[in-house]
Order: C-alpha cells, then sequence, then structure tokens
C-alpha cells in the first residue's frame, strides 16, 4: 500500500510492502520514481520491501535546493519513522546507489549489504561547466527536450521491447518538477563519493550496463574498485536496469543475497 509520512522536514511518498523478516530498501534513479522498481519488487517475497520517491521526486515534496545529506537523513529518518532498526539490505540505481553508499558509510551498524548499479558519484570537472548550462536549461525550460535527447543513451532501442513500459518512463521523466530536478544537478557537482566508498565495510556488488550511455563499465569498475571486496559484474542491460531489464536485476539481486547471506562478515 501507498502512503506518505512526514520525514526530516519533508513529506515522503513510500511504500512498505511484505513480511519477511528482512528488510530490502529500493532506491530509484535522478528523476524516477517508487516505479522504476514495479517490475522487479514482486520477486522478493520473502523480505519486507520498502520502496520511496526521494525528496523532489514523482509525488514526494518538491525542493528548490538540496543536498546529500538531506538525501542520507531522508532515508533514516524513513527508518525510524517505520520502525525498521535491523540492518536492511539496499539497492540503488546511480543517484539512489550513491544515496547507499553515503547511509552505509554514515551508519555502517544498519546496513547488511548493498547492489550499486550505474552509481552517480560526481561529475568530473570536465563536465561541469556544461553540467551547469543543463540544470540552467531545465529550470528555465522543463524536461522534454533534455528526456529526448537523452533517450537513446538511457533506454536504448534494443530493450524497448514492452512499448508500455518504455511510454511510462518516458512520461515519468517528463513529468518531473523542472526546479527540483535542477536541484540533483547542483547537487551532483559538488559530490564526491570517494571518502564514503572506501569507507564501506559491508558486502557490495556493483553492477554496470554494457549499454549505458550515461555511465560507461569502465567508470563504475573504477568506482567498484574503491570499496573493499567488492563484487563487480557488468550486466546486458542499459543505465535504469530495473526498468530495461527487470528479470536479470532480479535475478542478480536474489544471488546477491542469498550469497552475503551465507558468508561471514570482513
Amino acid at each position: 500500500m501507498i502512503d506518505w509520512t512526514d520525514v526530516n522536514g519533508v513529506s515522503l511518498r513510500y511504500e512498505l510492502a511484505g513480511t519477511g523478516e528482512r528488510t530490502l530498501i529500493l532506491l530509484h534513479e535522478m528523476g524516477g520514481t517508487l516505479e522504476t522498481w514495479d517490475a522487479v519488487v514482486d520477486r522478493f517475497p520473502d523480505f519486507r520491501v520498502l520502496r520511496f520517491d526521494m525528496r523532489g521526486a514523482g509525488l514526494s515534496q518538491k525542493i528548490r535546493t538540496l543536498s546529500f545529506d538531506e538525501l542520507i537523513e531522508d532515508l533514516r529518518s524513513l527508518l525510524d519513522a517505520l520502525g525498521i532498526d535491523d540492518p536492511v539490505s539496499i539497492a540503488g540505481v546511480a543517484v539512489g546507489a550513491a544515496v547507499a553508499v553515503g547511509f552505509a558509510a554514515r551508519y555502517p551498524s544498519r546496513v547488511e549489504n548493498l547492489t550499486l548499479m550505474s552509481p552517480a558519484t560526481g561529475i568530473p570537472q570536465e563536465r561541469q561547466e556544461a553540467t551547469i548550462a543543463i540544470a540552467e536549461s531545465i529550470r528555465g525550460g522543463g524536461l522534454r527536450g533534455r528526456v529526448e535527447a537523452r533517450l537513446d543513451a538511457t533506454y536504448p532501442a534494443r530493450f524497448r521491447t514492452d512499448p508500455g513500459r518504455f511510454r511510462a518512463f518516458r512520461g515519468r521523466a517528463i513529468g518531473n518538477d523542472p526546479v527540483s530536478y535542477a536541484a540533483y544537478y547542483q547537487m551532483l557537482l559538488q559530490l564526491d563519493l570517494t571518502t564514503d566508498l572506501e569507507a564501506l565495510c559491508c558486502r557490495a556488488l556493483v553492477l554496470a550496463g554494457s549499454e549505458d550511455g550515461t555511465r560507461p563499465p569502465e567508470r563504475v569498475a573504477c568506482d567498484a574498485g574503491m570499496i573493499k571486496g567488492a563484487v563487480f559484474e557488468t550486466l546486458l542491460s542499459g543505465h535504469v536496469m530495473p526498468v530495461l531489464t527487470p528479470d536479470l536485476v532480479a535475478d542478480r539481486i536474489r544471488a546477491f543475497l542469498r550469497c552475503a547471506r551465507r558468508l561471514p562478515s570482513s
């Protein structure tokens, strides 16, 4: 059942489903919503599964400014509000993966393991000026032009086998609040996850998409190399893997969770 709650100064839309003893948190990408996980969520019947629209996204409260700390504390506050105290598993895509890393680095006792898909770890210096221009363009003119220009990179044609799923993805992306979306870009301009990646002490699976035109596998591999003991794999997928290849993603996460459960902590 989808509901709303006020935590950390914002209203967040969330869904907590299932009755399992362990909790799996699913975090969406920049410009995404909890619906990113629609085709995946039912594949984890033995978990309580929490997914939510991050601040500024979906039907959660819109924003004008954003910090990475706020996203981390939103997750902590939501877990506290729902009475989830035991260590959790977290799977995140892009910005969602970044939040997972930041949360695990700040609250290591609350995280059992991480699955990180194409994690957003910051914007290279050589791309910062162009990113500032993109953010300003979106703030003034909306998302349609940006989304259309990036669809080949974010949702390659070979994965558009389900027309309804593709239309829904495109529609959700275009429907983003422009100012909130631009605030995410401004946050990413300041982000450097190096220290957090190196501080991680939980089991981690890092996944890259072979057809990801936004964050290619070689870049994701570099990020994975900063995490002690991380497993890195490249899947035949794109940027938003849970939407493009949900069965593949669900199978890989399930296998990792089974394996991580059996292995002793390092």
